[in-house]
């Protein structure tokens, strides 16, 4: 039984300004450092820049090995605690959505989503790789998870009676604020609906795998680009709702969209997971609602096409400088 305190970082972040996000997120876990002395410090998915619809992000992935994993490895080191988070990265002849986890001797763990969620189908491909991990430095077995991996059955079942820890970046736009007539109605709902499975998400999946969690999730406006529909901006919002709970879903600390950016911290005990719930048999063990599974259907097929055609081509920006490097 070990009590292991964690830091959780909210950040509100710009649409592909990579350098600019980078410098936020740097003083961000230097800030939650010196607040808490964790032992861990959890920044969200996509921290080089959100992960949305918008031909911006065509050009924000970064070498596995780049500024991203640089920064985190050696704020690792230089801090002297655990730290994780995820960027798009270039690795072979492909883009992944990898979080990483890096612990202060210099031993780094990458973790690839195991399914673009949405539009981010258009700017990278799935991973096979399990998420569990032996950290060294917290005596425990992680459970890496990136956005919605962490609402999926299959993945506490792949958790399950194994991770004593569970640590997830999430980066989750709701649907649009900004349409008009009966879709602005719509939309106001949906967001209301997100916001709460994003406080759902976590406690549940605690008490499915057995193990605390800790979820670090972007906070903030944004507008991106509606797919399929050219020309259409699509405002919405981060929903926020960075999360630390107990392995029996206790939530013991908490952000929410109106606490803006910040980072907050709580000691959890790492002990042998001890599910409490039996997972459900259906895909989402939370019910997402017709509106984000008929977006999630239709917006997977679209990103997917349009990524490997896209690479068939070569015209994905990442292709041509992988061809310069070579």
């Amino acid at each position: 039984m070990k009590m292991t305190t964690i830091a959780a970082i909210q950040p509100a972040l710009q649409l592909g300004e990579v350098d600019t996000n980078l410098a936020r997120i740097e003083r961000l876990i230097r800030e939650a450092h010196t607040a808490h002395r964790p032992d861990l410090i959890v920044v969200p998915e996509a921290f080089t820049s959100p992960n949305v619809y918008h031909r911006t992000c065509r050009h924000v992935s970064q070498p596995v090995d780049g500024a991203p994993y640089r920064l985190l490895t050696e704020l690792a080191g230089e801090l002297g605690c655990v730290i994780s988070g995820g960027f798009l990265a270039q690795r072979g002849r492909d883009v992944y959505g990898t979080y990483l986890l890096a612990e202060p001797d210099g031993l780094a763990h990458l973790h690839d989503k195991d399914q673009p969620t949405m539009w981010e189908n258009n700017y990278y491909r799935s991973g096979d790789d399990d998420g569990i991990v032996d950290c060294a430095s917290l005596r425990a077995i992680v459970g890496l998870t990136s956005g919605w991996e962490l609402g999926r059955s299959r993945t506490a079942t792949r958790l399950r009676g194994k991770a004593e820890l569970i640590i997830n970046g999430m980066c989750w736009p709701a649907l649009p604020l900004n349409w008009p007539g009966p879709a602005r109605w719509w939309g106001r709902r949906e967001q209301q609906a997100q916001v709460r499975l994003a406080q759902a998400m976590p406690p549940k999946m605690a008490r499915l795998v057995g193990a605390p969690i800790v979820m670090a999730s972007h906070v903030g406006p944004i507008t991106m680009s509606t797919p399929a529909l050219p020309g259409v901006p699509y405002r919405t919002q981060m929903v926020g709702q960075t999360q630390i709970c107990e392995r029996d879903g206790t939530v013991l600390a908490r952000l929410d969209y109106d606490d803006g950016e910040g980072h907050i911290a709580a000691t959890v005990e790492l002990a042998p997971p001890d599910p409490l719930d039996e997972i459900p048999s259906r895909f989402w063990f939370l019910n997402m609602g017709p509106s984000v599974t008929a977006t999630w259907s239709l917006a997977n097929v679209h990103g997917t096409t349009k990524y490997h055609a896209l690479k068939r081509l070569g015209r994905h920006p990442w292709q041509r400088t992988e061809q310069a490097r070579t």
